[in-house]
């Protein structure tokens, strides 16, 4: 041999990365099992694979018990140069299929709140000029659209930021003025802060300022009431349950209508700006492309 080859060469030469995905599912699905039923395999099949890659590694990377599967230290080490291979793969597959043509799949995250009022127009628009493309919007608190864009589930996503992340690429995009809603009958803000708090669950931004709000007030353990929508936070916060913390533009149809209303927030609770942010080191499809290029057009409306 003409040179010492790295560990990663090594590991690519000794082990089929089919073994590598086998392996995968068997870390995510927690059991032989599941893991065949999601491979489309026989469950005597991935346990061939799975002992068969632990003689090619030399070492033990599960440990078998009554409830599934569990990762041994070596099998932890393993993980994240397995889940590395499988994005290249994808990549690769992704990069052979693409064209100059938008089209295929795009997954894209947002907050729930700017997927309700900021984003509509824009897939709209996206949608007529591509019709090719088969576009999904997943949404959730910001630090999961964080953790889905890093891990490569998402192409992209929309979340309160800045965000600090040396594999993040992010760009402003919208900013938010923060304003406490209550019933349409509420009184002082005095009042309000003995009112639970009608909120997304933990990781929501806007939660985090409300609750950090709250705590500057003294008020240290405020009783929370977790929803899963934002249509579920209104309807609950016009019927007296409540009171939340979100952007103007989100709730300004409802207290036109005197469903709601809202009071100011002072500094530094009552502005945020909305990001999107992608992988610095993913492959971008042509679909993806045309879709950033979008935004930037409604930047500039």
């Amino acid at each position: 041999m003409n040179r010492n080859i790295t560990k990663s060469e090594w590991l690519v030469n000794r082990v089929n990365s089919d073994d590598l995905l086998v392996f995968l599912a068997v870390v995510e699905e927690g059991s032989i099992t599941r893991a065949a039923t999601r491979l489309g395999y026989v469950p005597s099949n991935v346990t061939a694979r799975i002992r068969q890659l632990e003689a090619e590694l030399h070492t033990t990377l599960f440990v078998r018990h009554s409830r599934g599967m569990t990762l041994t230290p070596p099998g932890h080490m393993l993980r994240p140069y397995a889940e590395k291979m499988r994005h290249v793969l994808n990549e690769a597959v992704l990069a052979l299929e693409d064209s100059a043509t938008p089209q295929g799949a795009l997954v894209v995250g947002a907050l729930e709140t700017t997927a309700a009022v900021r984003l509509p127009k824009l897939l709209a628009a996206y949608h007529r000029q591509y019709p090719q493309v088969d576009l999904t919007l997943v949404t959730g608190p910001t630090y999961q659209l964080v953790e889905d864009v890093l891990q490569y589930k998402l192409e992209g996503a929309f979340i309160s930021g800045p965000v600090a992340h040396p594999d993040i690429h992010q760009e402003t995009v919208f900013h938010e003025h923060l304003v406490l809603i209550a019933e349409i009958h509420a009184g002082d803000l005095q009042t309000l802060q003995s009112k639970p708090l009608l909120v997304f669950r933990a990781g929501c931004s806007y939660r985090a300022k409300l609750e950090q709000w709250w705590a500057s007030n003294g008020i240290l353990r405020p009783k929370i009431m977790e929803f899963g929508t934002l249509e579920a936070i209104l309807g609950g916060v016009s019927a007296g349950l409540g009171v939340s913390l979100l952007p103007q533009s989100v709730v300004h149809q409802w207290e036109t209508e005197e469903m709601l209303r809202s009071y100011p927030v002072p500094q530094p609770y009552q502005r945020t700006e909305t990001v999107f942010i992608r992988h610095q080191n993913a492959f971008i499809t042509s679909a993806f492309r045309r879709f950033m290029e979008e935004i930037q057009h409604f930047r500039r409306i």
